[in-house]
């Protein structure tokens, strides 16, 4: 089952004032794992960053003023989610922008039965506890030492692996298909996973056998 881990900066909090979303980022995930493809662009939000968004995420105007138009890139961002649930922490904020900017160029809105919101995973898991992104990093021993600021394809990575361990799934899911030795290792940017799995022999799983016959009799207790 194919996911995709999304998270936006934008100018500012509040759409009903005009904020524009400045930077979108989407990561794959196939069955859990991160594949390498991935969706990311700075956006020209064609408005000034107010300063407290500015202080989150630190993209001037100078910086955004010569990326890409929202408009330039929708129908390859549709394309990208397409048929595919997305994972994202705080859905309410995130999605607010991007169906304005949807709206604004004429395209079709994000249904948010299509979403799954991690804040709301946590919320339910941990009453009563910290369910920020970082919050749950450290809960969840992820380093998140890389988020010095607030940007979309860093905290995507985060994401991912706060979302597997939401879901109570502590490793990626692996096809082991017949080989006696498979192994899984997928890196873009920060992200790693690796699992080895190594079928035991005829002669290991009888021996281990034996093993069970010999010393399950004697009480350890």
């Amino acid at each position: 089952m194919k996911e995709i881990v999304l998270d936006t900066e934008t100018t500012g909090l509040s759409v009903r004032d005009g904020h524009r979303i400045v930077e979108i980022g989407c990561i794959e995930l196939d069955n859990l794992v991160p594949t390498k493809n991935i969706f990311h662009f700075y956006l020209n939000p064609e408005r000034k960053v107010s300063e407290k968004a500015f202080e989150v995420h630190g993209y001037s105007d100078e910086f955004l003023s010569t990326k890409q138009k929202f408009a330039e890139i929708a129908d390859d961002f549709i394309e990208f989610i397409k048929d595919k649930k997305i994972i994202i922490h705080n859905a309410e904020f995130d999605i607010g922008h991007l169906n304005n900017e949807l709206a604004l160029v004429g395209k079709k809105k994000i249904n948010i039965s299509n979403v799954i919101d991690t804040l709301e995973l946590a919320r339910n898991k941990f009453p009563g506890s910290g369910i920020s992104l970082d919050a749950l990093c450290k809960r969840f021993r992820i380093d998140n030492s890389k988020r010095m600021k607030h940007t979309a394809l860093i905290d995507c990575e985060l994401l991912a692996k706060v979302y597997i361990n939401l879901i109570d799934q502590k490793e990626p899911t692996l096809n082991l298909a017949d080989n006696n030795e498979s192994k899984v290792s997928i890196s873009e940017g920060s992200l790693e996973y690796f699992k080895k799995v190594i079928i035991p022999s005829e002669k290991e799983l009888s021996d281990h056998k034996e093993f069970l016959k010999r010393n399950l009799k004697k009480n350890f207790f």
